[in-house]
């Protein structure tokens, strides 16, 4: 709906003109929302004819060549990506660049050595070579390594929602960047079909004769974890007394939300040295864990090599290790033309509602409308009291597209009925689109995680970022996008909190955890260190169950 003005003809006021273009307005909401949920998922050949119309609370705007920000964007992301991948085999590796609106940070030298070091290590060293062959023979026959041993190993093992999961694989990856391991997933059915092999001329995916079996049976009570072997006096973590024949043939690294004391001593130096000596370590955690290896010395000065402003690490290696897969790209980009690449600014809005943590609907989209008034998010509206210097104000005209990715419908609605029933100052038009609303988060569902990767993505290719603290959903497309979004805060007993948001002073992701653990052995320069790793600005103060730090610059 345009704004109304002075030197617009009066609207009719028999009421015939207003319902038919309030009718209008909601036909085209109803035709712009519903092929995302009927055709995008379901009957991708139907999708293309949706894609020549678009929607914006002033009416159609036709969409027959869809444009894409960033045409001359450099694919290989500064050469952080190898050249030389086959293309059609994964399109969103070298097309995904066009459509990020924000690459702040250049990868170091040092990083784009490392990544070459590690691709020839895993070509070299990967499943279906004689290294691998010969590790696994090892791990088979229940026998400890040798010291001649040319590759070890990590295994990523999933846990927990695609946020957690994305967050975690990364940590793993620079984990293997700095151990001088290969890196590889025990891919489950509802993690299949997501991703595409982010290293040329090999696999991340473990064989599934792989050893080890029923690797989902393991967890903190397990007697093959890191914990119980040291409580059990079955490994030492005294460096001087490890050698690769004195330690098991592979340890078991639990690290999720629920580790024990004994298994929070991966954390530190000097079972750093031990754990090298281990020539598998099969590693379960649904943490960024990134934060704490800044912690050990072991690793700490060449993470400053790698990554000279610290709060690019995420950004940079989530750029370089996720790739959606063609079926999972195809979402992204389908909807992204048909829906978002013609506004000349595209707002992402992540609402999260933790059931620990809830608020009624109305009393969370008061939270978000407070939030947005504040920081100048979402446009103002007419008659808006608190619009006094908006942005979208400026007589630009500036079209507009809000795309909300939340499990729920309703804040979707809400804020359609916003700008439906009020037009934006300045006069810009403006598109409110909600691509699913599964009402629940679905555990071990292929079809559910590939809805929420297409949403991380199409959030990270937004111009401005609204997400929920403490959400990894949010944290992975902030760090995707190269922003420092806007969070809002999350309820402390189910009460509002009094401050809607903050900014984020970083786009580096809560290590929603403090290692808190006696180390011995080397140690890092603490006061150093405090200058760079921060309490999170999102988690409420006096949370006892819930602590978190985070890399700033």
């Amino acid at each position: 709906m345009e704004k109304k003005s002075d030197d617009r003809p009066a609207r009719r006021r028999d009421g015939k003109e207003e319902r038919m273009g309030r009718a209008g307005v909601v036909l085209i909401v109803c035709l712009c929302t519903l092929p995302f949920l009927v055709f995008l998922f379901r009957a991708p050949a139907v999708w293309h004819n949706a894609a020549k119309l678009t929607a914006t609370a002033g009416g159609l705007v036709n969409v027959s060549r869809p444009s894409v920000a960033g045409g001359g964007a450099d694919e290989l992301f500064g050469g952080l990506l190898a050249p030389g991948s086959d293309r059609r085999a994964c399109l969103s590796r070298y097309q995904s660049p066009r459509y990020y609106k924000h690459s702040p940070y250049a990868p170091s030298p040092h990083l784009l050595q490392k990544l070459r070091d590690y691709e020839a290590r895993h070509k070299k060293c990967g499943p279906g070579t004689p290294p691998y062959a010969k590790s696994v023979d090892h791990l088979s026959s229940g026998s400890s390594s040798t010291e001649d041993d040319e590759c070890n190993y990590v295994v990523w093992i999933p846990y927990n929602g695609l946020g957690n999961r994305m967050l975690s694989l990364l940590s793993t990856f620079l984990y293997a960047l700095l151990t001088g391991r290969v890196l590889l997933v025990h891919s489950t059915d509802d993690f299949t079909d997501l991703f595409c092999e982010p290293f040329p001329g090999g696999t991340w995916a473990l064989p599934p004769d792989f050893p080890v079996a029923d690797m989902s049976r393991l967890g903190a009570r397990s007697n093959e974890s890191y914990g119980n072997l040291l409580d059990g006096k079955k490994i030492s973590n005294d460096p001087a007394k490890a050698t690769a024949r004195s330690v098991p043939p592979y340890v078991y690294l639990h690290l999720a939300h629920d580790l024990r004391r004994s298994d929070r001593l991966f954390y530190c130096n000097d079972d750093q040295l031990v754990l090298a000596k281990v020539n598998w370590l099969l590693l379960q955690n649904d943490f960024y864990f990134v934060p704490a290896l800044y912690d050990m010395a072991e690793f700490e000065g060449e993470l400053r090599r790698l990554f000279p402003a610290m709060e690019s690490a995420s950004h940079l290696l989530g750029r370089y290790l996720f790739h959606p897969s063609n079926s999972v790209w195809g979402m992204i980009t389908r909807y992204y033309h048909s829906y978002l690449a013609q506004a000349d600014e595209r707002i992402g809005v992540q609402i999260r509602m933790f059931s620990w943590a809830s608020i009624p609907v109305d009393d969370m989209y008061d939270q978000i409308m407070a939030c947005s008034r504040r920081e100048r998010i979402l446009p103002y509206v007419d008659g808006d009291e608190a619009n006094t210097t908006s942005t979208a104000a400026d007589g630009s005209n500036k079209s507009k597209a809000i795309l909300i990715a939340s499990l729920q419908g309703e804040y979707y609605e809400r804020i359609k009925s916003t700008y439906y029933e009020h037009a934006a100052e300045g006069g810009g038009r403006v598109g409110v689109f909600q691509p699913s609303h599964e009402e629940r988060q679905t555990m071990g569902q292929r079809s559910h995680n590939q809805k929420a990767l297409a949403e991380i993505y199409l959030l990270s290719f937004s111009d401005v970022l609204l997400t929920t603290g403490i959400s990894t959903f949010g944290y992975m497309s902030s760090s995707l996008a190269g922003l420092r979004p806007t969070m809002l805060m999350i309820a402390k007993d189910h009460k509002v909190p009094e401050t809607p948001c903050v900014r984020a002073v970083s786009m580096e992701p809560c290590f929603h955890m403090t290692p808190d653990v006696k180390c011995r052995g080397k140690a890092v320069n603490k006061e150093e260190l405090s200058r760079h790793v921060k309490e999170c600005e999102d988690v409420p103060k006096g949370m006892k169950w819930i602590k978190g730090i985070k890399l700033v610059d």
